[in-house]
């Protein structure tokens, strides 16, 4: 079989350079289902989507087309590429947790200073909640003896500015307490962020 694929590739080069010494025309190998290895000027259809191999006029691949991939080939070439991007972007992490650390004591002490400040945004916060709340009692008491906040039909309408005054503090107190939910949950996550820090040094230390 070797002996044929030779001789046929011996008989193709020589019918090329005598056609042209220049001939440009690419030439293709390739392996069918049996193991036969073919040569030719273009690809017969049955075998389109197979790997092949463009050779010149000596025999030497200068050139190779890959197969078609199948779905579940896609799909592996892609999870394989995502693995070594995790790969890549977890090994770029653990040189700079090395690089920025020196001991388990740094990390804990770099934490602690982080839920600090966390910890001080939220009691200010909480401070002036607790303001605008008793603002808004005020102003609910106040309202309290206007319609449409008074029982009584005959009370008069609340006034504008009043009922203007009470729409920005409740806008306000929502707004702020969303932001003592953030800066509690930014807590939480910065914690958990350092704690995975510190199980990530350890292990690269080989630390208990």
């Amino acid at each position: 079989m070797r002996f044929q694929a030779l001789t046929t590739l011996i008989i193709l080069c020589v019918c090329s350079g005598a056609a042209s010494a220049q001939n440009t025309q690419k030439l293709y190998r390739w392996v069918d289902g049996t193991g036969v290895v073919h040569y030719g000027d273009s690809i017969p259809a049955e075998y389109a989507e197979i790997k092949r191999e463009v050779v010149n006029q000596h025999g030497i691949t200068v050139d190779v087309m890959r197969a078609k991939r199948t779905q579940e080939e896609i799909l592996e070439e892609q999870r394989q590429e995502e693995l070594r991007t995790e790969r890549e972007l977890q090994q770029r992490a653990d040189q700079a947790l090395l690089a920025t650390y020196l001991s388990v004591d740094e990390i804990v002490l770099h934490r602690d200073r982080r839920v600090e400040l966390f910890q001080a945004q939220a009691r200010v916060t909480e401070l002036y909640l607790r303001n605008l709340q008793r603002r808004m009692d005020s102003l609910t008491d106040e309202a309290a003896g206007f319609r449409p906040y008074s029982v009584d039909p005959e009370a008069p309408m609340i006034e504008p500015d009043l009922a203007d005054d009470m729409s920005t503090t409740k806008d306000t107190l929502t707004r702020h307490e969303r932001n003592l939910q953030r800066f509690q949950q930014d807590e939480l996550n910065i914690v958990a962020r350092f704690d995975g820090d510190i199980d990530r040094f350890k292990a690269l230390k080989g630390l208990d």
